[in-house]
């Protein structure tokens, strides 16, 4: 049987890709999943989520299923989450390894496909962005809203490709002790994301397909043009 396998964080690198497909025998586990990948990575304290759910080591694998491999954080909890992916994003999972036994509060902010927009029925969206400068950005925003709203951990991820109506776009989550922080620090996070990250959205109606106008840069990003000259 195959099933897809998605690495986030570490693994990605060490194992080489964002998504890959994997054959294994009628009736593997995810400990015999992991036993054949062990050679290429460092699988040690991981944890397993199997089509968007966390699964034990015994748990019996099937034809197409989606097999997260999610690292620990490096350095513990207050290390954040940042990445953008073309596959479904793990929501669960996600919401999960932010939580510490610290936090008084932990905020989602979960953006999704809806089926409209301007008065016109959505198909699907296309997501892409310029992905170096795009992670670049969604990262100093994380530590902008940690140092500014005192927060402890931040997770942003946004979907690239196409997406249909009803999936996640971006996820974010804050935790932090209290919840006027977390509050206040998610609506920075997503109003600014929106704002300064390069990921541009292209809708597809049923009756046509438009760019989506972007927010205005913040003042000093734009580039402003000069008026011509008169008989220029």
């Amino acid at each position: 049987m195959q099933v897809t396998i998605l690495p986030f964080g570490i693994l990605k690198e060490s194992l080489g890709s964002a998504a890959f497909p994997l054959t294994l025998p009628e009736a593997a586990t995810v400990a015999d999943l992991l036993a054949s990948l062990s050679p290429r990575a460092q699988l040690r304290g991981i944890a397993v989520s199997v089509n968007a759910e966390y699964a034990q080591p015994s748990h019996k694998l099937s034809e197409g299923d989606e097999v997260g491999l999610l690292p620990p954080v490096s350095g513990g909890k207050d290390e954040d989450t940042i990445y953008l992916t073309r596959e479904a994003i793990p929501s669960d999972a996600l919401i999960t390894a932010a939580k510490a036994a610290t936090d008084g509060a932990v905020l989602t902010f979960d953006g999704i496909v809806r089926n409209h927009s301007r008065n016109r029925e959505t198909v699907y969206l296309d997501y892409e962005a310029y992905e170096e400068m795009a992670l670049k950005q969604m990262k100093e925003l994380a530590a902008q809203a940690r140092e500014k709203f005192a927060v402890r951990h931040v997770t942003i991820v946004h979907r690239l490709g196409r997406l249909a109506v009803g999936e996640t776009s971006v996820l974010i989550v804050v935790a932090s002790s209290h919840r006027p922080a977390a509050y206040e620090a998610s609506r920075f996070l997503i109003d600014t994301l929106k704002k300064t990250v390069p990921i541009w959205k292209k809708e597809t109606f049923t009756d046509g397909v438009v760019w989506a106008d972007g927010d205005p840069f913040p003042e000093g990003v734009a580039i402003e043009q000069a008026e011509p000259k008169h008989g220029a």
